[in-house]
């Protein structure tokens, strides 16, 4: 008789209300390519709220163990490996994205909140392609794998992509990304400078790595910051989903700049045209591009020490407290990544 797997999932709703719902899925049931992952972590990201008001399982930071895999697997993972996921449910691995190692970009991806609705890391199990669940290092806490599978792979992305050891690299906002950026940018040798509303935040900052810390609460005028010609930004992350005043961002960026955008936005971008031109701006979009990526951000994370700030919470306190805890999330309460545990 085939083994049973079921167990709670927690949805979004059309209300916003989380629902309480139930995974049920049968070992023979599962396709080749397959496996039943039993989650042990799932961290919580602003995505998250964006989906809230759907009919989905909620959650796409999860990590867990292989409890179960097809007769016939075509992949390498066993029962017991402990293992990550993240938004990317499949790729096809035949286009032109996927031959050029960026299968983010596939035409036919299916990913969080577009497929695949009735599995994410709201739950105690799902069902997930071996293609993209990335086993996860022993030096890694399941905890801080999690918020790595989307956060530390956000903002190590771009860092690898687009910025060098000698960059002045700044971090426009202090949140779940932002601690994260400042970590990945020191440890890659870079000289940090962050810039924040909240001038509380700046001890952590400095211990974090950061150069310098400017607070940008209440300030007109970037000049009177004092930043000096040779001290100039030459990355800028912006890791805040508030709007950011592109005319005083622009006097502390230096020659070729590059602004990279990391939070999920649904309006317009405006950028001062002149800067553009003058200044030789570019403003790049950025999301992982490969697999091969989120390997590197934990290999990179265990390599070099570097810790997300968490707020844990236990997935048995239900309904009620996930959506407390997403309202704390949504008005800028949490220092600076939550995770749900199941034990």
């Amino acid at each position: 008789m085939a083994k049973i797997y079921q167990g709670a999932t927690f949805r979004g709703s059309p209300s916003g209300k989380i629902v309480r719902s139930h995974f049920l899925r049968t070992e023979e049931d599962l396709e080749a390519d397959e496996v039943v992952v039993k989650v042990t972590h799932s961290g919580l990201c602003g995505t998250d709220l964006h989906y809230r008001n759907r009919d989905m399982v909620l959650g796409h930071e999860g990590v867990g163990t292989v409890i179960a895999l097809s007769s016939k697997p075509i992949h390498n993972f066993r029962a017991r490996d402990r293992v990550g996921f993240g938004f990317y449910h499949s790729t096809c691995g035949s286009c032109e994205p996927c031959l050029t190692g960026h299968d983010c970009y596939c035409d036919n991806r299916q990913m969080y909140g577009t497929h695949n609705l009735d599995q994410g890391s709201f739950a105690e199990f799902c069902v997930w392609k071996a293609q993209w669940l990335i086993k996860i290092p022993d030096g890694i806490p399941s905890a801080e794998a999690a918020t790595l599978m989307c956060a530390g792979v956000s903002v190590f992305s771009p860092l690898l992509k687009h910025v060098k050891p000698t960059d002045r690299v700044g971090v426009v906002g202090v949140g779940g990304l932002g601690h994260l950026a400042i970590q990945f940018a020191r440890k890659m040798g870079c000289e940090v400078v962050v810039f924040s509303r909240s001038p509380d935040k700046r001890e952590e900052c400095l211990a974090w790595g950061a150069r310098d810390f400017y607070c940008t609460t209440n300030l007109d005028d970037f000049d009177s910051l004092g930043i000096s010609k040779s001290k100039k930004i030459h990355k800028l992350l912006v890791c805040t989903a508030d709007d950011i005043d592109w005319q005083n961002y622009v006097k502390i960026l230096g020659t070729l700049p590059t602004v990279i955008p990391l939070t999920v936005s649904h309006g317009a971008l405006e950028a001062p045209y002149d800067a553009l031109i003058l200044k030789g701006l570019r403003v790049v979009g950025s999301v992982p591009t490969s697999k091969l990526l989120f390997i590197q951000t934990l290999e990179f994370a265990e390599r070099n020490d570097i810790h997300p700030k968490i707020e844990a919470f236990s997935m048995r306190d239900g309904e009620q407290k996930i959506m407390d805890v997403m309202e704390r999330l949504k008005n800028g309460d949490i220092r600076y990544r939550v995770v749900f545990a199941w034990d």
